[in-house]
């Protein structure tokens, strides 16, 4: 069957205490809305409609590239309302499907399987039973069949002691739909057209209402406050941290970890407290990751430790290298095999071969280094004139004695030796010991400055 699915994401969201709109709060590095998006595609939705309010333009633009159609709900008029705006262009014979864009957590098997309990010409409403149920919309039953929906404000004392509510996420056949929206009435406590007040039209037009139960209270659950935010935050990190030890990652404390884009694992990898992983990461089989580490948009070797306090980001690596501690690899750094990066080394834009290594204390920019390169302490690639950046190249098993200044564009010809302390503009024959330094000199006589007394 083909599903519409219309996203509500009017609302301000007044709690949140921001300037940013609710729907484009963060959750595990992407808005909330998102979420529901990548959802939505998930189930295979043939048109995909997002109610918008409160911070439009914002909104639009943070999804300016998405293939979705937008409807303005101008006045907060309730969910009713919201859903009506979103009609026009919505095929007849479609089946709808209603989300909220501050419920990110629902997965796409639920909502399949609600799609599925109701059929391409049935109404459905996804359901949960709750501990407690405060806030929430009862379903009434009889003979196990939906009936009605009635809202905490409007229930009785005898309703509001059901378990089950309303999530409401809702499904139903778009030309019976339209036409229950403009029947809704606002006489109600908040005078507002409630979409909830559909299911008691389709019964009472002698259509059964499906109620479709889902497994866990956490996929519905609803974002409207900055502690609301921080548990969701958290349940999507344990659910996505579990799917990685399904998998066979191992983590030392699942709670001390953070998510935020896709995390692809090969076997046996382990990932110590603390560690963040952003945008579009892969680790190979093998990979060690330390503590206190931050990893973007990168791709790590198999084998490869990346020791304590790291910064890597648009990086990639061969395998069996030795990474930090404290060493940041910048967009452009690639590594090859058996390169060691150690503590307090940057590298940008910058290619370093099998073997090599760069220890202590080094800034490699905008360089090409070949195998078996041994980079001394303190070493760094003057890379930059004040207007424009220039590359070095180091050959093959060349040996860059310690403080040495390299200044670009220059280049070390293979097997050359760079002599401790040198600075060198000009380039630096093969095989050859190459150094520049001026002569020691004494001063006789010299005496330290001396503060002026005031």
């Amino acid at each position: 069957m083909n599903t519409s699915i219309v996203i509500l994401a009017a609302g301000q969201g007044k709690r949140m205490n921001s300037s940013r709109p609710k729907v484009l709060q963060p959750l595990a590095g992407r808005p909330l809305l998102a979420h529901v998006i990548e959802c939505s595609k998930a189930v295979g939705a043939s048109d995909i409609c997002v109610v918008y309010g409160h911070g439009g333009d914002q909104v639009q633009a943070a999804f300016e590239n998405e293939q979705v159609r937008w409807a303005l709900q101008a006045e907060q008029k309730g969910t009713g309302h919201a859903v009506l705006q979103a009609m026009p262009g919505t095929p007849d014979d479609n089946q709808v499907l209603m989300l909220f864009g501050d419920v990110p957590l629902l997965r796409p098997e639920t909502i399949l399987n609600l799609l599925n309990g109701c059929g391409a010409s049935g109404v459905g409403v996804l359901t949960v039973d709750l501990e407690d149920p405060f806030g929430y919309g009862r379903i009434i039953r009889k003979d196990g069949a939906v009936v009605k929906n009635v809202e905490e404000r409007d229930a009785s004392d005898e309703q509001k002691l059901i378990t089950e509510v309303n999530t409401g996420v809702m499904c139903c056949p778009a030309n019976l739909l339209k036409g229950w929206l403009n029947q809704l009435g606002n006489d109600n406590s908040q005078g507002e057209y409630y979409l909830t007040d559909v299911l008691g039209m389709a019964v009472r037009d002698g259509i059964s209402v499906q109620g479709v139960k889902a497994d866990d209270q956490v996929e519905i659950m609803g974002i409207n406050d900055k502690r609301q935010l921080a548990e969701a935050e958290r349940a999507l990190q344990l659910r996505l941290v579990n799917k990685l030890m399904d998998d066979g990652v191992t983590f030392a404390d699942p709670a001390r970890v953070d998510i935020r884009g896709e995390l692809h694992c090969g076997k046996d990898v382990f990932i110590d407290v603390n560690v963040i992983f952003e945008g579009d990461v892969t680790l190979g089989d093998n990979v060690r990751i330390a503590s206190n580490n931050v990893i973007r948009d990168s791709k790590i070797g198999s084998g490869t430790v990346v020791r304590a306090n790291c910064h890597i980001e648009g990086a990639t690596t061969g395998a069996g290298c030795i990474i930090g501690p404290y060493a940041r690899l910048r967009p452009e750094a690639e590594l090859a095999d058996d390169v060691r990066i150690g503590n307090f080394v940057e590298v940008k834009k910058s290619s370093i071969a099998d073997g090599s290594k760069v220890n202590h204390l080094s800034y490699i920019g905008d360089s090409t280094i070949g195998s078996g390169v041994n980079v001394g302490a303190g070493t760094i690639t003057c890379n930059y004139d004040g207007a424009n950046k220039h590359r070095t190249i180091i050959g093959d098993n060349a040996f860059i004695g310690s403080g040495v200044e390299l200044v670009a564009p220059v280049e070390v010809g293979k097997g050359a030796t760079i002599g401790a302390g040198s600075t060198i503009s000009k380039p630096a024959p093969a095989g050859q010991l190459t150094l520049e330094r001026s002569r020691q000199t004494t001063v006789a006589g010299w005496k330290s400055p001396v503060k002026k007394k005031k």
